[in-house]
């Protein structure tokens, strides 16, 4: 990289850190810093929400499925998730900010003190946090490795650069840092993302590339599904994405938890389905044409940094890296703002008596030092690991397995079709997930490598997901629950606040215990 290039790059870094000073004066108590006091736009909540979606894996292993695959990916991943986000703006996203005006939350999970009691509400908290702290410090690494092959830093610089500016800002921040820093960093990739397609067009024949480079593809680059990229591929990953973008995923959720109210969350999540639709078009091309360009590579997963080392002027290779590095940040410092709201909000009051009944300033100054605790330990666990495939590569494993079997009595519970489904089947509902998970990936292991790609891949990423929804399912139906204001709650987020009459009972948080 040239001067300009580290240039652009440090500039980047400065602008992050200079958003979260600024954020921090709208942070005066901690539904500031969780939640943005429930006042985000809808149209910056979903920016926050495609942003904090994915991270620079995309343009590392996705550009690999591009390179090798082609169109497919645009198919499982992009329209996937638009179909997630499609489903949601009507179902789950309007039903998150009425919780916040229900019951004042500001985590995802504190509303299951209600829904489920104390004892759900723990295992699903300390368990989702215990994994996340892994799995953002594998981001981490992931990051540094791109940084490494662009600049050759050394990898804990690398880690301590990202990881290091992050926690700054998300410290100091809250969520509106990590929403605006979210919109800062959507314009930089779009503008990255729009200089490396035009640069393609150029060095190929122009816009007729657009429709005519499949001829010059391997043909099943071209195809809906391909390889192991089956049907059965993609409508087990269109189930995962429906319930992790829907607040499954913790970060996600609270895109719509800090909305004003369902109408607005119903936009936000309108927006992300629109922008998961269109923008990958895009941003995907350059690894679709990457074959004609740097033919025969031998490790694809190169691809991306390839073209752009290899097409893109001094200053502009800068641009695409701060690209890069923006999804990453968006993801990761979002995850943070998410655990910490559930460290502060739902363990700490559980475990520590005297954090029940706090002031707002001092819950605001416990939940900073839980986002700089948070980040700070993955950042150990990401300097301390050996390899990206050892210890951490494990982790992702385990809390991939983990997303759905912790969804789906998140989101399911909040549903009046499933008010029947209390603690036992919320339990039930995450043990059978986890079980099926270890027995699939470490128990049967050998057997399940037997089958095909696509049907290895349903087993071992779609089994958990399923089992659970059909165990959460079946014990509603056959040992019912009833509780008077679980089912209030329910029935209360069908509409917003303002959309029910003066006479209407509103449930409240019961004192914490």
């Amino acid at each position: 990289m040239s001067a300009l290039d580290w240039l652009v790059v440090g500039g980047y870094f400065v602008v992050m850190v200079a958003i979260g000073l600024w954020a921090k004066s709208r942070n005066r108590t901690s539904e500031d810093f969780f939640t943005a006091g429930g006042k985000m736009p809808w149209w910056l909540s979903g920016i926050s929400h495609h942003m904090s979606g994915y991270s620079a894996a995309v343009f590392v292993g996705y550009a690999a499925i591009a390179y090798d695959e082609g169109l497919v990916l645009y198919v499982w991943w992009a329209l996937g998730i638009t179909f997630a986000m499609t489903v949601g703006m009507f179902i789950f996203a309007p039903r998150w900010p009425r919780l916040r005006q229900q019951l004042g939350i500001i985590s995802p999970l504190e509303y299951l003190r209600v829904r489920y009691g104390v004892a759900t509400q723990q295992l699903l908290a300390w368990s989702g946090t215990a994994l996340k702290v892994f799995d953002v410090g594998a981001k981490w690494v992931a990051t540094a490795v791109l940084l490494e092959v662009f600049a050759g830093v050394p990898l804990p610089i690398g880690i301590l650069l990202t990881g290091g500016v992050t926690l700054v800002y998300s410290t100091i921040g809250g969520l509106w840092a990590d929403a605006l820093t979210d919109l800062g960093q959507f314009l930089i990739q779009f503008v990255a993302g729009i200089v490396m397609f035009v640069t393609v067009l150029a060095t190929l024949n122009g816009v007729e590339s657009i429709w005519t480079m499949w001829d010059d593809l391997p043909a099943g680059n071209s195809s809906l599904f391909s390889g192991q990229y089956t049907l059965l591929f993609v409508m087990v990953y269109f189930l995962i994405y429906t319930v992790s973008y829907n607040g499954g995923t913790w970060n996600l959720a609270q895109r719509f938890v800090a909305a004003p109210n369902g109408s607005a969350a119903r936009r936000a999540a309108g927006l992300s389905a629109l922008l998961y639709m269109v923008w990958p078009l895009v941003m995907f091309f350059p690894m679709w044409a990457a074959p004609l360009i740097l033919p025969n590579l031998e490790n694809t997963e190169q691809s991306y940094a390839l073209l752009t080392q290899e097409l893109l002027p001094a200053g502009l290779v800068g641009l695409v890296l701060a690209g890069l590095f923006a999804h990453t940040m968006a993801m990761s410092g979002s995850d943070a703002n998410a655990v910490s709201a559930v460290v502060t909000r739902d363990i700490l009051p559980t475990v520590w008596r005297r954090m029940r009944g706090i002031d707002v300033r001092t819950e605001l100054t416990v939940g900073r030092i839980t986002v700089f605790t948070f980040i700070s330990v993955s950042l150990v666990i990401a300097l301390t690991a050996e390899n990206f495939g050892g210890v951490i590569g494990l982790i992702i494993l385990w809390f991939g397995g983990l997303v759905g079997p912790i969804a789906i009595p998140m989101l399911l519970g909040l549903l009046p079709t499933f008010k029947r489904c209390g603690p036992v089947a919320a339990i039930s509902s995450w043990a059978a997930g986890l079980v099926v998970f270890v027995l699939t990936r470490y128990i049967f292991d050998g057997q399940i490598e037997r089958l095909a790609p696509d049907q290895m891949t349903a087993a071992q990423v779609g089994g958990p997901v399923v089992v659970s929804i059909i165990v959460y399912v079946l014990i509603g139906v056959l040992k019912p629950w009833h509780d008077a204001d679980s089912d209030a709650l329910v029935d209360a987020l069908s509409t917003d606040m303002s959309e029910t009459g003066p006479d209407d009972e509103v449930p409240t948080v019961p004192a914490r215990s």
